[in-house]
This record gives structure tokens, C-alpha cells and sequence, in this order.
């Protein structure tokens, strides 16, 4: 999981088992960001349309801009903000910009953590080549 801003710049990553679901994700990755402050939205897919995700980021200052599910019962958005999520291409072309990274798109090391430095490499290298 990665945490972009608008620029394509990684702000947060990580890594967790395949099984996991990614709003449970959320906190975790955001403790692990490289910079100090907090972002002030997150831009998600419908996947983040979670109303206990939505309580726990409003309570660290982050505000969630995700459309909602089509079997959500309270609508916590009015549309204003969903706007925003039309720039979510730039958060896509990360993930694209890492799939150029060979070691990357297959995990061929067994610890988690040799993967993770390897990741945090490609970020550098991504933040370097934006700059």
C-alpha cells in the first residue's frame, strides 16, 4: 500500500500478506510515512468507502474522498468532494512508475523486510527522477 501526493511523489508505503483488506491498512501505512505531517485528504477508491476508516482518519485530521458503494446506507459525501477523485490517475501512474522495477513485480526475496528496502529504493529513485 502507498500513500501518493498530487505530484506522484510517495509520501508513505507498505507492504502486508495478500489477504488483508486495505482500509484495515490505512493507519498502519500512515504511521510509516517519511514525512512528519500528515496528509489533509486521502483520495481512495471505492474500496475506502468505509464509515469506521472515515471516524478513525477524521480523528487524526485526514479527510477520506472516496464515491460510495452502491450498498452504502449513510451517505457521508455530497458530491463537492469527489471532484478530487478525478485526479486519481496520478496516484495510478505510481503504481505504474513501480512496475517498471523488475525485482518489484514479482517478490522473489523471502523476508519481508529485504522486499520492503527494496521498495523503499524504487521510491528514492521515483522521488529523485520527479524532483
Amino acid at each position: 500500500m502507498a500513500v501518493v501526493d498530487r505530484n506522484g511523489i510517495p509520501l508513505a508505503i507498505g507492504i502486508a500478506s495478500g489477504e488483508r483488506h486495505e482500509t484495515k491498512l490505512v493507519k498502519r501505512t500512515l504511521k510509516q510515512r517519511f514525512l512528519r505531517a500528515l496528509p489533509q485528504r486521502l483520495i481512495g477508491d471505492k474500496a475506502y468507502d468505509s464509515n469506521p476508516l472515515d471516524a478513525d482518519l477524521i480523528m487524526m485530521g485526514v479527510e477520506m474522498i472516496a464515491p460510495h458503494k452502491c450498498n452504502c446506507k449513510t451517505k457521508t459525501q455530497d458530491g463537492r468532494p469527489l471532484r478530487r477523485y478525478r485526479h486519481r490517475w496520478r496516484i495510478e501512474r505510481f503504481f505504474a512508475w513501480l512496475q517498471r522495477f523488475r525485482r518489484l513485480v514479482t517478490r522473489w526475496e523471502w523476508r519481508a523486510a529485504t522486499f520492503l528496502g527494496f521498495l523503499k529504493l524504487a521510491c528514492a529513485v521515483i522521488m529523485l527522477r520527479r524532483l
